[in-house]
């Protein structure tokens, strides 16, 4: 009897250990062109996750429709961790509020894994613009109501609620011109194609920095620390507040214990120096957030945003 378990203990040990996630390279989703805040925070995040999982984590840009084409592409991938998305309050909050037809349940089609960032958005002008201050852009609206637009990373975006509720609450008329992301929206800005630009503050704070672009006023309560010499569009229109953040989901039904890897990930990469200096660069504030904290967060926001969507009266099909 003895011999007897003893051979089936050998035959046991000799099967092949259950594989350990991850074994190939993961795909992170982008659903933004190029140049944007999403994709800059995405790339240094994807670098450090690779480190810590051994495996690359290959970043994947798949803009259009605000962020739904790419969220819509991880919400039907395969559930094993190894495509998931950088989701935005683009695509777990306004999408869902915005669109007529649904593409995905932010909530039902998605494991959330980790919130990482709440990054501040800018308007920001072209210098060749004669304005300087937020309440000169009001003037400047106001004296010609045709004669100026702004641009943002597409309909339906932070960016586009962004530019809606200046609009409301400074009583002017500014044609919206919407891009397939802030890289193109930025290019067209920086040439004076577009004279405004409501954008993410990472994606914009380089352009800001050489003089490319004029900062009037940052979109957040307080005033960004890497910049504290622009102040609030808030100190002007009192009430005015958005901003953005990055998160990470897998598609619904990915394991547990996949969920829990990539969170672990996540939390590294945000603790790394390196990595905290770069975010501290353009004032993305790090939250490293666990699942249950992140499907608490997306709740939260479209419960904050469904009035301000309502309000602006913003719809698409």
């Amino acid at each position: 009897m003895k011999l007897r378990y003893a051979a089936l203990a050998l035959m046991l040990g000799a099967l092949p250990a259950a594989a350990e996630f991850p074994e190939r390279a993961i795909t992170l989703v982008i659903p933004f062109a190029a140049g944007g805040s999403t994709d800059v925070v995405g790339r240094i995040v994807a670098d450090r996750m690779g480190a810590d999982l051994g495996t690359q984590v290959v970043v994947e840009n798949v803009g259009g429709a605000g962020g739904s084409l790419g969220a819509g592409n991880v919400a039907l991938a395969e559930p094993d961790g190894y495509t998931i998305l950088m989701g935005t309050v683009a695509t777990h909050a306004l999408n869902p509020l915005i669109l007529q037809q649904k593409p995905y349940d932010p909530v039902a089609d998605f494991a959330p894994v980790s919130l990482l960032v709440v990054v501040p958005n800018v308007l920001a002008v072209n210098p060749e613009l004669p304005v300087n201050t937020v309440q000169e852009l009001i003037d400047l609206a106001k004296s010609d109501p045709t004669a100026l637009a702004y641009a943002s990373s597409g309909n339906g975006t932070p960016l586009h609620l962004s530019g809606e509720l200046f609009k409301s609450m400074a009583g002017v008329e500014i044609e919206h011109v919407p891009y397939k992301g802030s890289g193109p929206a930025l290019t067209d800005v920086l040439g004076n194609q577009v004279p405004i630009i409501f954008d993410n503050l990472p994606s914009a704070s380089g352009h800001i920095s050489s003089g490319k672009l004029r900062a009037l006023g940052v979109t957040t309560a307080e005033r960004a620390p890497s910049f504290p010499d622009v102040p609030t569009i808030a100190e002007t229109i009192p009430g005015y507040e958005t901003y953005t953040w990055n998160a990470l989901f897998a598609p619904a039904g990915t394991p547990p214990e996949v969920i829990e890897r990539l969170a672990a990930a996540a939390k590294a990469a945000m603790a790394d120096p390196a990595v905290v200096e770069r975010m501290a660069d353009f004032s993305a504030t790090i939250v490293a957030s666990g699942p249950e904290e992140l499907a608490e967060h997306v709740k939260a926001e479209m419960a904050k945003w469904e009035p301000v969507v309502k309000d602006a009266n913003v719809r698409m099909d």
